[in-house]
């Protein structure tokens, strides 16, 4: 069926009109349309980069307040977003949590420092005090709607929580437990105990792995430990790069 194309006014019928004229213009407004909507994608890209970064920052004021390091939170996301990819879990996922990990610990700035760096062990009410860290991290966090910051949250309220129940702040149990929780708790626990502390000194990697075995199934998830377990190395080669300061092998190491 063939559509009529309606004349212009004054067009004779059966004339010719000259339309060349338009091409020009829509290709102008065509490139002006791509130009903007690149311009908004560099744009949202820059908010994006600014937020994590701002994270980051947030992040690094706990950990210094804490005695740890830049160090040290770079590794928890990079090793929370390697697991995570392991695990089976989506890109877009461990993408996320690589920003999102680093903030688990953003409750210790409401900690006191005479807890926070205290050389000998906690009384008991001052772990009363250690373990709100959790919930302020994710007061802190929440709210916002936007998907980093409430996975930072999660990740914030949830790494302490054991999954035989006996954690805190909330005692959940097995798959109640967020699984970014789950996984921020083995790799927190392997880097932390791998570390000089104003307390200690590092322990050796065999006897944390030996460590995070024996608590399968009573700290940990066992399936992720598992994981973790068989892919042990990949965790010791990040670590040693790290602390070697060659950031860009560690981040190759575990690169999408």
């Amino acid at each position: 069926m063939l559509i009529a194309i309606p004349k212009l006014p004054g067009e004779a019928p059966g004339a010719r009109v000259d339309h060349s004229g338009v091409s020009p213009q829509i290709e102008i407004l065509a490139n002006d349309l791509a130009t903007l909507m690149q311009e908004r994608r560099a744009l949202q890209q820059q908010v994006a980069n600014t937020r994590r970064e701002i994270l980051y920052r947030l992040a690094l004021a706990a950990e210094l307040k804490d005695g740890d390091t830049a160090d040290h939170i770079e590794r928890i996301g990079v090793m929370a977003a390697h697991l995570a990819r392991l695990a089976g879990l989506p890109v877009s996922f461990s993408a996320l949590l690589r920003h999102a990990a680093p903030m688990h610990d953003v409750g210790k700035i409401g900690i006191p420092d005479s807890i926070l760096k205290k050389p000998g062990p906690l009384t008991e009410e001052e772990w009363v005090v250690m373990r709100t860290h959790p919930t302020v991290g994710s007061e802190i966090l929440s709210g916002s709607g936007i998907a980093l910051l409430d996975l930072a949250a999660e990740v914030a309220l949830t790494h302490h929580e054991r999954f035989d129940g006996g954690g805190y702040p909330r005692r959940l149990k097995g798959q109640t437990i967020p699984l970014a929780g789950r996984i921020v708790s083995i790799v927190d626990f392997f880097d932390a105990l791998t570390m000089d502390r104003c307390y200690r000194e590092a322990r050796p990697f065999q006897e944390v792995l030996d460590a995070i075995a024996a608590d399968s199934g009573t700290r940990f998830d066992p399936d992720l430990v598992r994981i973790f377990l068989a892919h042990a190395a990949d965790f010791m080669r990040l670590k040693a790069a790290s602390e070697a300061g060659d950031r860009t092998r560690a981040k190759l190491l575990t690169a999408t």
